[in-house]
């Protein structure tokens, strides 16, 4: 789905608001997921040491990033891997679609990727006849459901086990229980047989390692492995930015993924990759072709967004955010949710039709706190924003109100005037408690989702001043 074809920021917030079974999975998530976090840091007992020291790495890193993509290209193709480096998302999917047509591909089985939701390879794949079948339970429940990513790390969040039961059973051709039991194990029947049948395995790249030429996958369902072992040609996906030096390096940051995501000590299954089998081996792939892509990520280098870049795709600032708790990922449109999509995505593509982005944030800090290679993300909304404002793509009474409320802001005798007078035109809105129930205008939008305080019948200054009178004595 690109921008285009998307509803409006606010109508998919508002459809997002009114779903009560999105709300109440969110809550109960975020609530699971911070509490592992929490528990996590605290055994990991100096986790600010753990966080700094892969904020170092993650620094350094993407200040050389030529020099460590070069060294990890150079190794990979030592290894008999194949490197191409796209710098836009066409690029990378006609890459793929070409190795499609030259194997003569039926299916394509596919460990998440983030990258390829950029992309939305999939349905590039099926309009040239091959079927792609994602191997992630996550991905595959949203596959069917034709849907993005609504979570970072766990997908279908957004469902429950009866919506995903029905989208079982209409592949199944019966219908299905709602138990647990019942759905994985057909799924699990259902994917073994894909991936036996597959002629390509297409996957990410959590961290590629510069100095080795490995790749480093981490999942909690052996997905991964098969599908980069069982098909005889191999795709890697890879944001030019999942880079480290070393072997050291990924073992900071690989401590901190899964305690930061879901408290976990260690994923299921980290699999390290280097390049098609050798002639000893028993299993593994033919080839591998390894696609770098950057497809807007160097927008950011260079500039204060710069440590976007940092992100280890965790997941963390969505379980803390209370914004995306209540509209859920859908809302933001894009394939990235959550504070870290609402910082990652005007700056991929541009503020056209995502100029509401940065404004979907309480800017209450969280997701800076527990971001585990500290990213500034809050800053960075506050940042954007005020981009928006230096290029004029604010709405021209938006612009005409702060330039008022500045200019008054800077006169005391008109601020004194505009707080004695402001609560005339607002009190036929006022009801007997005090508080406007339904604002027009500016106010309008705010008092949908909660009341607003009305000015008081007499303001702080005007009362201190009548205390003053009668013996009270302000200081100064």
């Amino acid at each position: 789905m690109n921008q285009t074809s998307l509803p409006p920021f606010r109508e998919r917030v508002e459809h997002a608001l009114q779903d009560q079974e999105l709300k109440s999975a969110l809550v109960n998530a975020q609530k699971k997921f911070r509490t592992g976090r929490n528990q996590a840091a605290e055994d990991l007992g100096n986790v600010e040491e753990w966080r700094v020291r892969a904020e170092a790495i993650r620094a350094h890193t993407i200040q050389h990033l030529d020099y460590y993509l070069e060294q990890f290209s150079t190794n990979v193709e030592k290894k008999g891997g194949k490197v191409f480096f796209a710098e836009t998302d066409q690029e990378a999917i006609d890459y793929v679609l070409r190795i499609a047509k030259e194997k003569k591909a039926k299916t394509v089985i596919k460990s998440k990727s983030m990258v390829s939701e950029e992309m939305h390879l999939n349905t590039c794949l099926e309009k040239i006849g091959v079927q792609p079948i994602e191997s992630d339970l996550g991905e595959y429940i949203i596959q069917l459901a034709k849907e993005m990513p609504s979570h970072i790390i766990a997908p279908a969040i957004h469902k429950n086990r009866k919506q995903i039961a029905e989208l079982f059973s209409k592949v199944a051709g019966e219908t299905l229980p709602e138990d647990t039991p019942t759905l994985t194990r057909f799924a699990r029947e259902l994917l073994r047989k894909k991936f036996l049948q597959a002629d390509i395995g297409i996957s990410g790249c959590n961290f590629a390692i510069a100095d080795s030429g490995a790749m480093i996958l981490v999942s909690n369902e052996g997905n991964g492995r098969l599908t980069t072992t069982l098909p005889k040609t191999h795709i890697v996906l890879m944001g030019m930015e999942r880079i480290v030096p070393s072997f050291e390096d990924v073992d900071v940051v690989l401590s901190l993924l899964p305690r930061s995501a879901t408290g976990q000590r260690i994923t299921s299954y980290v699999t390290a990759l280097a390049g098609p089998k050798k002639d000893n081996d028993i299993d593994g792939p033919e080839e591998v072709h390894v696609i770098i892509v950057d497809n807007g990520r160097s927008n950011a280098l260079g500039t204060k967004y710069q440590s976007i870049l940092h992100c280890i795709r965790c997941g963390a600032c969505l379980n803390v955010c209370p914004v995306y708790r209540h509209i859920g990922g859908h809302a933001y449109g894009g394939v990235y949710p959550g504070p870290i999509g609402a910082v990652l995505t005007p700056i991929l593509k541009g503020f056209d039709g995502w100029e509401e982005l940065p404004y979907a944030s309480s800017l209450c800090g969280a997701c800076t706190d527990v971001c585990p290679v500290k990213i500034p993300l809050h800053d960075m909304l506050i940042d954007l924003r005020n981009d928006q404002v230096e290029s004029k793509r604010t709405d021209k009474f938006e612009s005409f109100a702060f330039k008022t409320y500045a200019s008054i802001m800077q006169r005391p005798s008109l601020y004194k005037l505009a707080l004695k007078l402001s609560k005339y035109p607002l009190k036929p809105f006022t009801n007997q408690e005090g508080y406007i129930e339904k604002g027009v205008g500016p106010l309008k939008q705010w008092t949908k989702a909660r009341d607003l305080p009305a000015p008081a019948s007499t303001s702080f200054r005007e009362w201190w001043q009548a205390e003053g009178k009668k013996g009270g004595k302000a200081d100064g």
